[in-house]
């Protein structure tokens, strides 16, 4: 059957709001843009959902005069660099000491893959608990792909082409507690999908796992609609 990508989203600021997008480059770093900022503490140390939920719902906007942030009941806020503007913005919204600040090059350097056949699978495994099954938002993926039949196929499939770009798997993703977080309240709203995972997608050292991280062997730029076959 013929898998697509139906889903392309990245997410300018690590651990803020995804930004969907129809068409995006793909570069040996991952998709253009991906993950070039982030969020630190007054110590440096990068924030993330897992301690900060309220990251989920900073919304940011690559516009040509620099970084807008958006975030809900606060004025917006366009900056061209870190710097005290940024900072005081962040430590508002969040509560705590915050500053923007450059990601390090080369710290994500890859794609995120996850299949709607995965979701689906533990979907239905989580409304057999009684529970509501979850959006693909909660696992924050950079490519989604449905037409496999197979729940995790992204696992087993150690070179993927998409339109001109080539990926190579390089590991599975181990899920943590940002998975918790409703992605639209910037809220916790757990215990799934760690519990249900629990019962069926354990790592072998240690942690559940859910989708597959690759490394882009040849750039390219990729599309919703392109197909998605394994590499030859």
């Amino acid at each position: 059957m013929r898998a697509n990508v139906v889903g392309i989203t990245y997410y300018p600021v690590k651990g803020c709001a995804g930004v969907a997008l129809t068409e995006a480059e793909v570069t040996p770093e991952g998709l253009l843009g991906d993950r070039a900022w982030a969020v630190a503490d007054d110590r440096g140390d990068l924030r993330w959902q897992g301690a900060d939920p309220r990251l989920a719902v900073i919304v940011p906007q690559v516009r040509d005069d620099g970084l807008t942030l958006l975030a809900p009941d606060t004025e917006p806020l366009t900056v061209t660099g870190p710097g005290p503007g940024a900072d005081a913005w962040l430590t508002r919204f969040l509560g705590r000491p915050s500053r923007l600040v450059r990601a390090r090059a080369g710290s994500d350097s890859r794609l995120h893959v996850v299949s709607r056949a995965s979701l689906d699978a533990l979907n239905r495994r989580i409304a057999a608990r009684g529970a509501a099954p979850l959006p693909m938002t909660r696992f924050r993926p950079n490519l989604v792909v449905d037409g496999w039949t197979t729940p995790h196929t992204e696992d087993d499939t150690p070179r993927l082409t998409v339109a001109g770009a080539e990926l190579a798997l390089t590991e599975l993703t181990v899920r943590c507690a940002v998975t918790l977080v409703d992605q639209s309240t910037g809220r916790r709203a757990g215990p799934e999908p760690l519990r249900t995972l629990a019962d069926y997608r354990r790592a072998d050292g240690g942690g559940v796992v859910f989708g597959a991280y690759f490394a882009v062997r040849r750039p390219g730029r990729v599309a919703v609609g392109d197909e998605v076959t394994p590499a030859t």
